[in-house]
């Protein structure tokens, strides 16, 4: 595995705000990433959607900032920017020249600190119906565009923060009040609950002076609830969700329950799901596409959470002529062979060998590396983890890989979302 060694200085400001630097002097620029600690998973019944509605409102003005100018500012200058909602964080991002790193840096102070005083029920309602639109276009007018959140509903169960998606419920948004929405930015929005790293070309200590200048007097004024752990165990008998939708061909969603992201056995299991469909040369992969050819695609990969679980997932499309069902049972069969003998050498060289790649590649970017030390600084206490990755996953044998799948990825542990082709709705 390469060694790495990124340059990483920290330093936390009176207020709480977590600021991390690494200097990098490849290219004249610089990104600002801003973690703050807020998801959908911080959702409580009836408020869903609001972590994903501030991604929109945060670009509609704040205090001394009018609509949109935090895009039109920053462009002008060169720069790329934009925002993003997971279930357990709220990032917002941009890449400037250095030289326009002062300006990109007031912006986000003034809209991290004085977002309310420009959030309107004008606003407000305005960015509803963005969101209402972003979901029919990427959720419910496309085909699969719901799998996943029926995934998530059909793993996690109802009142765990995993149970449903970030885009959330339109009934909750449209029955939010402006104080509701209010509520929610004070409640989560301030600089002991945030984490700004600073990716690029310039000094630290002139980088931490100009966070302390636009940021130190905000006040730590979010008020996070205290950490609980919604643990949950694998699933003791398989779960299951069939629906009948006018979609190109039928296609099976495999999830699975897995340890949280920290855990050594949530990066054995990621190895395991290369193994099995994340590779072009995985076991599904030659079965099912290549050699019986009763599938078209395979995908496999792992999301890791923080609170209590991890999900692994498979998704294949079974090819014309072919029962989901018996592909299924393939599936089982691999499952089987992995737990009983574990991987070969050859396949974990290769998952290994493809970990190595794809991490070099995300951190020889200046934005995605930002973006990784905000990660793992914000929900794991590491900013030095980009460092540190690559040494752990090489240490994961074959035995722990198989003890790992043993563990967590019995077929009776799995939960199976099925879009099937409706045959009437096709021939019609």
């Amino acid at each position: 595995m390469a060694d790495i060694a990124y340059p990483i200085a920290e330093r936390t400001l009176a207020n709480g705000l977590r600021v991390v630097v690494s200097e990098d002097h490849t290219v004249p620029t610089v990104t600002v990433n801003l973690w703050v600690g807020v998801g959908s998973r911080h959702e409580p019944a009836g408020r869903t959607g609001f972590a994903h509605l501030f991604e929109h409102l945060m670009f509609q003005g704040s205090r001394n900032v009018k609509s949109g100018e935090h895009f039109s500012a920053l462009m002008a200058e060169g720069g790329r920017l934009n925002a993003t909602t997971w279930f357990d964080r709220t990032n917002y991002f941009e890449t400037i020249p250095k030289g326009a790193l002062d300006l990109a840096l007031w912006l986000e102070a003034d809209r991290h600190g004085h977002l309310l005083d420009a959030l309107t029920q004008e606003n407000l309602d305005n960015q509803r119906d963005v969101v209402k639109e972003e979901k029919r276009q990427r959720y419910d007018n496309v085909p699969y565009g719901n799998a996943l959140t029926d995934v998530y509903a059909t793993v996690f169960p109802d009142g765990h923060p995993y149970h449903h998606p970030t885009i959330g419920s339109m009934e909750d948004l449209d029955a939010a009040s402006l104080e509701d929405v209010h509520a929610f930015f004070r409640h989560y929005y301030g600089p002991n609950n945030s984490v700004l790293t600073i990716v690029g070309d310039i000094e630290p200590e002139d980088a931490f002076a100009k966070v302390e200048t636009y940021f130190g007097s905000l006040p730590a004024s979010a008020q996070p609830p205290p950490r609980d752990v919604h643990h949950l165990d694998p699933l003791t008998e398989p779960a299951r969700l069939e629906r009948l939708e006018d979609v190109p061909n039928d296609r099976l969603h495999l999830a699975w329950r897995l340890p949280v992201d920290s855990d050594e056995d949530y990066l054995a299991c990621s190895l395991a799901f290369d193994v099995l469909g994340g590779l072009s040369t995985s076991r599904l992969v030659q079965r099912l596409v290549r050699d019986e050819q009763s599938a078209t695609a395979v995908h496999a990969h792992t999301m890791g959470f923080v609170d209590g679980v991890s999900l692994g997932l498979l998704i294949i499309d079974v090819a014309a002529g072919t029962e989901a069902s018996a592909v299924e049972s393939a599936v089982v069969e691999e499952l089987e062979r992995l737990i009983a003998e574990g991987p070969t050498d050859v396949e974990l060289e290769s998952s290994l060998a493809e970990t190595e790649r794809s991490w070099l590649s995300s951190l020889a970017s200046q934005e995605e590396r930002a973006d990784l030390i905000c990660h793992y600084t914000l929900l794991a206490d590491d900013s030095h983890y980009v460092n540190t990755l690559l040494n752990r996953v090489g240490a994961i044998g074959r035995e722990r890989i198989k003890t790992a799948a043993a563990a967590y990825l019995q077929p009776r542990s799995r939960t199976v979302v099925s879009y099937l082709v409706d045959e009437q709705e096709a021939a019609a």
